[in-house]
């Protein structure tokens, strides 16, 4: 295995292609590295996870961190053919999707992405440090069975995390990979061992704390340094305090008062039930 800092040389300072992980709505395929969650007593806990759907073109994965608040990954907003963005007024999170059928379905009044992201400019590296989006849904989400999860803003090498996403072959139900790590931490993106798919553009990392699943990340890409895939995502700590602070700003375009967001971090909050599986 690579050491992380050989990786990370891989990865960015060869400039190592990776792959964006939006899912085509055509595509079919599979993977038996992770377990899905088909029963309602494996989905416990994991119904603030949900699939987006962004219009007939694509699909991602987003999670709640606020009551009327969806934390993705930026390149899902984006039709990836054209690269045009896409109108929210398209868009729909569909809250623990499984079997045909969800917790909750709710549209999307706006959506902000991260203004360092660039889907055609900048690096690689670049890309996936700001590779973050917040969707405001048109009506919070509150239900005892759909918990919004608390964000954890600074994972540590060495860290043992879980991703929970919809993806490639397995759009019907979420499954869970819950033996991944944290290779490294590289100028505010996370290499991660975790092995991922198309679909799983904007999946939650978790790390429990105190018994609590908190998101440390959300994955953005997809890569592979000679035989090891890993996977790329983002540090939430600066990029999500400054969305915060757009949607904010932005709120006085609006006529109407609004639902305010209040996200979450692990102080104080007790468990959502979530839980990665063990033997």
């Amino acid at each position: 295995m690579l050491r992380p800092f050989r990786l990370l040389k891989l990865l960015f300072a060869l400039a190592i292609a990776f792959i964006l992980l939006t899912q085509p709505s055509r595509a079919g395929g599979g993977s038996s590295a992770l377990h899905s969650l088909l029963t309602l007593d494996e989905t416990r806990g994991w119904e603030g996870v949900g699939r987006l759907n962004m219009g007939a073109r694509s699909f991602c994965t987003g999670a709640l961190i606020a009551e009327n608040l969806v934390l993705t990954a930026a390149h899902c907003l984006f039709d990836p053919d054209s690269g045009t963005r896409i109108d929210v007024a398209e868009i729909e999170f569909l809250a623990g999707w499984r079997s045909g059928r969800a917790s909750a379905y709710r549209g999307v009044r706006r959506a902000v992405v991260h203004p360092g992201y660039g889907l055609d400019t900048g690096s690689a590296e670049q890309r996936v440090r700001y590779d973050l989006a917040l969707l405001e849904l048109d009506r919070p989400i509150r239900s005892t069975n759909i918990r919004p999860f608390a964000v954890h803003e600074k994972p540590r090498k060495g860290d043992e995390v879980g991703v929970v996403s919809y993806a490639l072959g397995r759009a019907d139900a979420p499954s869970l990979q819950e033996s991944c790590k944290v290779l490294a931490r590289q100028s505010g993106a996370l290499i991660l061992s975790c092995e991922v798919d198309f679909g799983s553009s904007g999946a939650p990392v978790f790390v429990f704390e105190d018994g609590v699943a908190q998101i440390v990340s959300v994955i953005s890409a997809k890569a592979r340094v000679r035989d090891l895939p890993v996977s790329l995502g983002t540090d939430l700590a600066r990029p999500l305090a400054r969305m915060l602070d757009l949607l904010d700003a932005s709120e006085g375009a609006f006529s109407a008062p609004q639902p305010t967001a209040r996200l979450m971090t692990g102080d104080g909050i007790s468990s959502t039930g979530a839980r990665f599986l063990r033997p």
